[in-house]
């Protein structure tokens, strides 16, 4: 069994932030990492990294209803 969990050291404790299911007195392996903490962005910064990473018709915004729900299409609309 591996369990990934996170922890917080004081100095001569490490002390888990979640209550823990293993079994009392039994010795077990550690394995340390530190965790990887992202800078903090804003939330511009953070959109602009997905700009352009998903793959969608070129008319997706303006006929999302269309692409969720299937309604019909609001430029054939227009059209008529």
């Amino acid at each position: 069994m591996n369990e990934l969990l996170s922890v917080t050291f004081d100095g001569s404790v490490l002390t888990p932030d979640q209550p823990l299911k293993l079994e009392r007195n039994k010795r077990y392996l550690i394995t340390i990492v530190p965790e990887q903490v992202a800078p903090v962005q804003n939330a511009w910064d953070l959109l602009e990294n997905f700009t352009g990473t998903v793959e969608a018709p070129e008319d997706w915004s303006a006929e999302h209803d269309h692409y969720l729900y299937g309604t019909p299409k609001r430029q054939a609309e227009n059209a008529s």
